[in-house]
């Protein structure tokens, strides 16, 4: 593998956003970012222009609030929390990738069961 960041999916940003707040509670747009970035080991980078447009995107479906208050800076900040529909938005797509990367796994392996060691 190289160096190279990861390009994102089509929709795996959303379910990363979700998930972070499902586990982290509220946090704001530039903590969202960091917690991905981090978890993925910084093979994801994201900047500020793509992190922001997938929480107005989530607020305008109802999968996630906001409310401002202040950051670990002082600084005033939106902060965002998973709604309840964001839950069931979570758990219906936690499910299809699921699903989709057993699938991709078995594809993938069906090359190799037939291989030399």
């Amino acid at each position: 593998m190289g160096d190279e960041k990861l390009d994102l999916l089509q929709g795996t940003l959303d379910l990363m956003v979700l998930q972070t707040l499902a586990t982290m509670g509220n946090m704001h747009g530039y903590g969202i970012a960091r917690r991905i970035e981090q978890v993925s080991g910084d093979e994801v980078l994201l900047n500020q222009g793509t992190i922001y447009a997938a929480l107005v995107r989530l607020q305008q479906r109802g999968w996630i609030d906001a409310e401002w208050g202040a950051s670990e800076n002082n600084r005033k900040a939106k902060f965002y929390s998973i709604t309840k529909r964001g839950l069931k938005q979570l758990a219906d797509d936690t499910a299809y990738w699921m699903r989709l990367s057993g699938v991709m796994g078995r594809v993938l392996a069906m090359g190799q069961e037939g291989s030399e060691p």
